[in-house]
Parts: C-alpha cells; structure tokens; sequence
C-alpha cells in the first residue's frame, strides 16, 4: 500500500515539474518569436536608416539577441547601433 502512495507522489511530483517547465518554455518561444518579428519590422521599415545608422541585419549574434532578449534584446540592439557599438 505504502508502495503505490509514493508512486502516486512521485507521478505527481513528476507532472508538476513538466507543466512548470513547459510553462516556462512556451514563454520563452513566444518571446523569441515577438522578438523576431520586432527585428524583421526593424529592418523591413528601415527604421535606423531613419536616425542615419545602419540596419542591425540578419547575423547569428543579431538573431540570437533576439530570441534570448525578444523586446528588450531588439531595444538594446538600436541602442548599440544609435551609439555606434556593431556587433
């Protein structure tokens, strides 16, 4: 009897930590996304351009900022940029 009730705990146990993780997981992909799209608008309307900066282009450090930042990541990126900071 003690035997299935730590089986049922530790299913428990077990199915709490995969909701928790993919929660956390299903965040961080929409946060990629979004931050994806920010970039592709950024360099679709050619918004640097706009200021006299280059466009941030389409370079692995660029899109990696940009999944792991989303919003934030494509802010700091124009502020490189703006301050002449390439990256």
């Amino acid at each position: 009897m003690s035997d299935i009730l730590i089986a049922i705990i530790l299913v428990v146990i077990i199915v709490a930590i995969v909701w928790y993780l993919l929660k956390q997981v299903s965040a961080l992909v929409i946060n990629a996304i979004v931050g994806l799209i920010c970039l592709f608008l950024l360099n679709f309307l050619h918004v640097m351009q706009w200021i006299g900066r280059p466009d941030p282009g389409w370079d692995i450090a660029t899109v990696l900022i940009c999944c792991i930042g989303g919003v934030p990541g494509v802010l700091i990126l124009m502020l490189l940029s703006i301050l002449g900071i390439t990256i």
